[in-house]
């Protein structure tokens, strides 16, 4: 278990260890020059073997849920570990974000990366076929957290990777994220039951509390009597954006007026899970030996839609032998 940093020509610094690949730490200006950590997680490397919701992590072979942890594929079904109420989640017991990752640092064109590479085993979680998986994070001098996908298997199944950080603009997790601003570019989401799982309808977010087509801040409507609040118990679903494939413009803008951070997040994917941070108060405690209070870091996961092996109207997650599976994510940072 490694750390490695990366810190690029403005002086942007990340932290990132070959266990989960996470990210332990993000340093970044506000509009004052200041800088400051915008993820949670520990102070120590070994508190990341403990329990924690997936602080930075590299998550997979499967991001988000798979509703009783079954699928089918080409004619066979597959059960998959069951390790959240029935359900699969992020991979199972032991998914991407605790597996010791082969590192390597070097210098692009673009600035400092490392390369972190995996071998997922035939059968490993229950998924299908051997995975050979390349994560790379790179620093760029544009001041940006590109993450750049890639993977291949022996047999069909199934991929959905994702990175896992809880940001706060503002602190770092000392106050709660309901200040910030937040802005989606999706005309839909995916509505959940009770258990995460989405039923399979594509709902316009017009005129619901899901509506994030302009900066709105994400406290103004999170309590509200929307069922599907009380599902999530505040955000956690996925939005159906409007421009998959493209990096030419962002997905997803956060801001904090306070510090006056902006993060824009750019990618590939099709989906994009907006984890509002709905852990009880204080669960788990935080860098500086803070706890957390509730709703102290917020997820914007880039990534195709949960239980999609489930549902033909979704994108498809299935990666045959040989083909390449390849997604990039791009956390963007400024100030105004």
């Amino acid at each position: 278990m490694r750390l490695y940093t990366l810190r690029n020509a403005q002086g942007l610094e990340a932290r990132i260890t070959n266990y989960g690949g996470i990210l332990v730490s993000l340093m970044v200006t506000d509009r004052n020059g200041k800088f400051s950590d915008i993820v949670l997680g520990f102070d120590q490397l070994v508190e990341y073997l403990g329990a924690h919701p997936c602080f930075g992590a590299t998550i997979g072979r499967y991001a988000n849920r798979i509703a009783a942890g079954l699928f089918h594929l080409e004619g066979r079904a597959y059960q998959l570990t069951r390790n959240s109420e029935g359900n699969h989640i992020h991979g199972g017991q032991k998914g991407f974000d605790k597996v010791l990752w082969t590192a390597a640092e070097r210098e692009s064109a673009n600035g400092p990366a490392l390369d972190l590479q995996y071998l997922s085993r035939d059968g490993e979680e229950g998924y299908p076929g051997e995975l050979a998986v390349q994560v790379t994070y790179t620093l760029t001098h544009a001041n940006e957290l590109k993450i750049e996908y890639s993977a291949v298997a022996d047999k069909t199944t199934i991929v959905n990777l994702t990175h896992h950080s809880y940001f706060n603009l503002r602190d770092a997790g000392k106050s709660d994220i309901l200040g910030h601003e937040l802005q989606i570019d999706a005309d839909y989401f995916l509505p959940i039951d009770q258990f995460s799982i989405p039923t399979g309808e594509i709902r316009a977010v017009k005129g619901t509390a899901f509506d994030f087509k302009k900066m709105t801040l994400i406290g103004a409507r999170i309590d509200g009597e929307d069922l599907q609040l009380a599902h999530g118990n505040g955000y956690n679903h996925n939005w159906v954006l409007n421009n998959p494939g493209q990096l030419s413009s962002p997905a997803a803008v956060l801001y904090d007026s306070n510090s006056g951070r902006l993060m824009e997040l750019l990618t590939t994917e099709p989906g994009l899970q907006f984890f509002s941070g709905n852990l009880p108060d204080g669960m788990f405690g935080g860098k500086g030996g803070n706890p957390y209070p509730s709703r102290s870091g917020l997820c914007l996961e880039a990534q195709h839609f949960p239980d999609s092996p489930n549902h033909a109207g979704f994108p498809s997650t299935v990666l045959r032998a040989g083909e390449i599976y390849a997604q990039t994510t791009i956390y963007r940072f400024g100030v105004r």
